[in-house]
């Protein structure tokens, strides 16, 4: 019997922390980074359209897991340097200013890249008139890149013939 209520009074109190934990959590969690999405579309126009594309980079080629972002190494082949990408992904800076303010507001690194770009992307549409949706959250980074699986993305240079019938 005196096991059984120890253990009742465990879950108990795992269930209070876990409330404490979750306390701070809610619908607008990030919030406060709209204004970064927002100061770097009025500072050029085009970045709300390149962060899109970014995140459709990112998406299109082992999915939403922030690959784009891993530098290249001896254990990594890179998607940032394939043909598809090369001097052409751009907002890589802004994901980081962002990154880098989540975590200083979190204390440390707990929100993902991944999670961060999408809601990025949904923002800068946003913040050019555009559309808005419902993003979900959970997304993990990737520890791991594919340059080869990026050639099937289309080049900003290619002609629409070349990219339709290949």
């Amino acid at each position: 019997m005196a096991s059984s209520s120890f253990l009742f009074l465990h879950v108990l109190v795992m269930f209070s922390l876990a409330g404490m934990a979750f306390s701070d959590l809610s619908d607008d969690y990030y919030e406060h980074h709209k204004r970064v999405v927002e100061d770097a579309v009025r500072q050029e126009r085009r970045m709300g359209a390149s962060l899109l594309r970014l995140h459709f980079h990112d998406c299109f080629v082992n999915g939403c897991d922030a690959s784009i972002f891993l530098d290249q190494t001896y254990t990594i082949d890179s998607e940032k340097i394939a043909r598809a990408n090369n001097n052409s992904a751009r907002g890589f800076e802004v994901i980081d200013k962002i990154k880098s303010e989540v975590d200083k507001v979190c204390g440390h690194s707990v929100v993902s890249c991944a999670n961060i770009l999408t809601v990025t992307a949904r923002d800068s549409v946003v913040a050019l008139h555009g559309p808005t949706w419902e993003v979900k959250l959970g997304r993990r980074d990737s520890t791991t890149a594919s340059r080869t699986s990026v050639h099937g993305l289309t080049c900003t240079y290619r002609q629409l013939q070349e990219a339709r019938f290949g």
